[in-house]
């Protein structure tokens, strides 16, 4: 495995054929609707057109999701680099741990650790970003100790069935 997709307790890998279930039942999972800004269910062959996408060079598709892999190879979620912005050495991060008997347990420092370590060394990045709602108070804290600085607000930017949110703007600088 690349030095750059592990650390502690997690690995990142591809996206396999094999996955297809397991993006189907994530990505179909209405609770994480509003923080990942999904409005209709993915159908099975959209997500294996994604699947096979994903195959192609970062630089093709400007995104890139990983799977985080726990300790026993078991995929606990996913990271994923969007806006991937070559020109200004830049690119967004998502993060989800599905299930939340795997929260709390470390998989989604470590796999932010793993992906700046691996964009900075291997993409050659300067920075990244993550967009998070005002009131995700477990993300912006995760965000935070991994090294992201708050740098603007974005005011009302998100509704949703209950009123309008401001978003946050994490920015972390890697060299």
């Amino acid at each position: 495995m690349n030095e750059y997709l592990t650390h502690g307790k997690i690995s990142l890998r591809p996206l396999e054929t094999e996955d297809i279930d397991l993006l189907y039942n994530w990505e179909n999972s209405m609770e994480i609707w509003e923080v990942s800004d999904t409005k209709t269910p993915f159908s099975k062959h959209i997500l294996a057109e994604y699947i096979a996408e994903s195959a192609k060079d970062i630089y093709a598709t400007k995104q890139l999701r990983l799977i985080i892999q726990n300790e026993a190879n078991e995929a606990v979620g996913a990271v994923d680099l969007f806006d991937f912005e070559p020109y200004h050495l830049r690119a967004g991060v998502g993060i989800l741990i599905h299930n939340t008997k795997d929260r709390q347990h470390g998989y989604a420092t470590d796999a932010l650790q793993a992906l700046a370590g691996y964009t900075l060394e291997v993409l050659g990045l300067k920075q990244l970003f993550a967009n998070i709602a005002s009131d995700n108070k477990e993300s912006i804290h995760l965000f935070k100790k991994a090294g992201f600085e708050l740098v603007g607000v974005k005011k009302n930017w998100l509704k949703t069935m209950y009123g309008w949110k401001d978003e946050e703007l994490y920015q972390k600088i890697l060299c």
